[in-house]
């Protein structure tokens, strides 16, 4: 704690009997105790330790302080504990819990890096450097997952979609983009679902130009990812769901030569209305009549003059009745080669992939991954990748709180409610002690969250 932070006091001379004043002077204090639980999930997960061993530190040795995976480790436990910019890290430098996350002693250890070594850091971003930790972080999430479930799982389920990153100033390769009607990024999002889990795992996110077509990198990642897919689980069946603009013809020749299941959603074009219309003009009467949304499902055989061969396109034909407004149509279209019935595919398997919405919500309000304001994409990447990392890290502690009242929490709840605890730390010849608050409602969940975590009762 500095002298000029000791110093601040705020009087409430009517708050109670007596006047009351805070003042910031208790040394060796922090308000991120609970924040111990992102270090012990990242021992189990290795995820840091990967990410650093993943590329090379090219700085003269007698002149480094910072280690690699320090700055990686500072960066990411920032992040997952609310300090997604690192304008904080000149505050943080010395707080005793931020210290002990990256094994220091947090009274003499010695202080964090500030914010310009992390900015130096971040701007030494290469297209090979950012590429390997991609690869690591893809890497370490799914080895992470094969030994939790022994390499057995019947199918794995794979999610992409883009989400708008909204730019402000002059940062390399930001576009307007006519469909968000704003300057922005385009990254892209990929999740991993495991059988019938709840959780969608978080492989991969990757930053692209605000002007990138929804195909932009698509096809490349799939081909990296499903052999890395049946290496980990060889018996498994890979499904692919994808919104509507990655339908595109490399695409569907490259998985049906890799043999995987794919739904995804297609635009509507004059062929594919004339598909729907009998469908349509089969509830048109009973839509009118009940004055309520109605639909049904059908399929059609459809080709493109760009596909080799016929596929199947499940259809979902709706009318839309609004009071107040004319009944509307509304149909809907997948590609796809399951083999289930139409309202099967489209209820039970394409609209579950709605479920990453909530995903990509935590990334951006909760842990603020479109916080690329550096003017240079390549810096904009990694931070990107070290908010993935820093969500990696949160999901697998809200699995592992699977038996509490945060077993499906969102990530703001779980930093306020498990890592916002005042702290006092008192360091002896023979051990650490974290003192935290006895009147803290959430004791119980964090110490069931900690044993899982495999920390034991002192």
């Amino acid at each position: 704690m500095t002298d000029k932070s000791a110093r601040q006091t705020v009087l409430f001379p009517d708050l109670c009997d007596k006047p009351v004043v805070a003042t910031f002077d208790e040394p060796h204090s922090s308000s991120d105790g609970g924040a111990l639980l992102l270090t012990a999930i990242d021992r189990r997960v290795k995820l840091t330790a990967r990410l650093a061993a993943a590329v090379t530190d090219a700085r003269d040795d007698a002149k480094v302080r910072h280690t690699l995976h320090d700055l990686l480790a500072q960066r990411i436990y920032g992040i997952g504990s609310g300090y997604p910019d690192a304008n904080d890290a000149d505050a943080l430098a010395d707080d005793p819990i931020q210290k002990l996350l990256l094994g220091r002693d947090p009274v003499t250890g010695q202080r964090l890096a500030s914010q310009p070594t992390l900015s130096r850091f971040e701007n030494r971003a290469t297209a090979r450097w950012l590429y390997r930790l991609a690869v690591a972080l893809t890497d370490t999430v799914i080895g992470h997952h094969q030994r939790r479930l022994r390499g057995r799982a019947r199918r794995i389920t794979i999610d992409l979609d883009p989400t708008d990153d909204r730019t402000h100033g002059a940062q390399q390769l930001t576009f307007f983009n006519g469909h968000y009607d704003t300057w922005c990024y385009l990254p892209l999002l990929a999740f991993v679902t495991f059988d019938d889990e709840r959780e969608q795992h978080l492989v991969a996110a990757m930053l692209r130009p605000g002007n990138a077509a929804a195909t932009d990198g698509v096809v490349g990642f799939v081909k990296r990812l499903l052999p890395r897919l049946w290496t980990a689980f060889p018996g498994a069946r890979i499904r692919l769901r994808l919104d509507g603009g990655f339908a595109s013809p490399l695409l569907f020749d490259v998985l049906e030569a890799a043999k995987v299941e794919y739904v995804i959603a297609m635009g509507e074009n004059s062929v594919l209305a004339r598909a729907a219309a009998p469908y349509l003009e089969q509830i048109r009467a009973a839509t009118t009549a009940a004055h309520e949304t109605t639909k049904t499902y059908g399929e059609c055989r459809y080709r493109t003059r760009s596909w080799p061969h016929e596929r199947r396109v499940v259809i979902k034909a709706e009318i839309v009745c609004l009071a107040g407004r004319a009944p509307q149509d509304n149909p809907r279209f997948v590609v796809t080669n399951l083999r289930q019935t139409p309202r099967w595919i489209y209820e039970h398997v394409y609209c579950a992939r709605g479920e990453i919405e909530n995903r990509i919500k935590e990334l951006k309000g909760g842990l603020q991954i479109d916080r690329t304001s550096c003017s240079r994409f390549w810096p904009n990447q990694l931070r990107v990748l070290l908010t993935a990392a820093a969500y990696v890290l949160l999901q697998e502690l809200r699995r592992r709180a699977a038996h509490t009242a945060f077993a499906h929490a969102q990530v703001p709840t779980l930093r306020e409610r498990l890592f916002k605890l005042g702290a006092r730390l008192v360091v002896s010849v023979r051990r650490v002690v974290v003192h935290l608050p006895a009147a803290c409602p959430s004791i119980r969940a964090w110490c069931q969250i900690a044993a899982a975590c495999g920390l034991s009762p002192g």
